[in-house]
């Protein structure tokens, strides 16, 4: 895929899943007795999917489907799906779910470099980043995400400035513990995350910190030779 996404002139086609790929999910759960369903889904202001879950649920007046557009990608998106299976499986309800992952949201941090500006432009992506476009030359910005948007942080001369100074962000605000689900993503880059994550775990006192290859729909807008890394700070 990273091949011939690099040789193409043209960035593949990504598409949000349609509603109708919802129903059979919805039908079985509610069938098995589920009063209550919480779908959590990417940032509406990357991906369709929120969309396409609301106008699915609509289909169900008489059951109660909860859609949340969590404001976040990948990892993050990741850890608030398993930690919310933990609660409910605990016996939390769905109020205080949705209440704890919207905290989450709030105390996420995310930061990732990538190689070129140029997929997140032509996808559509770009956000507030696009104010890079205009002069950037050999400079190399270290991105977030911000509300669910892609947003600039900061601007690094070099690649290798702007790899060292996401280390530092990771170093001064990461918590020091599992608490912080810190995680490293890569897209054709799995060298350098390893090396990081490895890095992370020994300064901050973290057993493991794990190493994501990020998925196409992703790699498509954010373009080979990315890296990011996630985590979550105290409220």
């Amino acid at each position: 895929f990273l091949r011939r996404l690099r040789a193409s002139p043209t960035l593949p086609k990504t598409a949000a899943p349609p509603p109708a790929l919802f129903h059979p999910v919805f039908e079985q759960l509610l069938a098995r007795g589920y009063r209550t369903l919480i779908c959590l889904h990417p940032s509406s202001e990357l991906s369709g999917t929120v969309r396409s879950a609301v106008t699915a649920a609509q289909d169900f007046p008489n059951a109660d489907i909860r859609v949340v557009d969590t404001r976040t990608i990948a990892a993050p998106l990741a850890t608030l799906v398993l930690l919310a299976v933990e609660w409910a499986r605990s016996g939390v309800d769905a109020d205080t779910i949705i209440a704890r992952v919207h905290d989450m949201v709030a105390r996420q941090r995310v930061y990732f470099v990538v190689d070129t500006l140029e997929y997140l432009h032509r996808g559509g992506r770009i956000g507030g980043a696009q104010a890079l476009l205009g002069g950037l030359l050999q400079v190399k910005p270290i991105l977030t995400l911000r509300d669910g948007r892609v947003e600039p942080f900061e601007k690094q001369r070099t690649q290798k400035r702007a790899l060292e100074r996401l280390r530092e962000l990771v170093l001064e605000e990461c918590p020091r513990g599992p608490e912080a689900y810190l995680a490293v993503m890569h897209a054709d880059a799995e060298a350098l995350a390893r090396t990081l994550a490895e890095d992370f775990a020994t300064q901050l006192g973290i057993p493991e910190v794990p190493v994501y290859e990020l998925p196409p729909a992703i790699v498509t807008h954010a373009g080979p030779g990315v890296l990011a890394v996630s985590f979550f700070v105290p409220a």
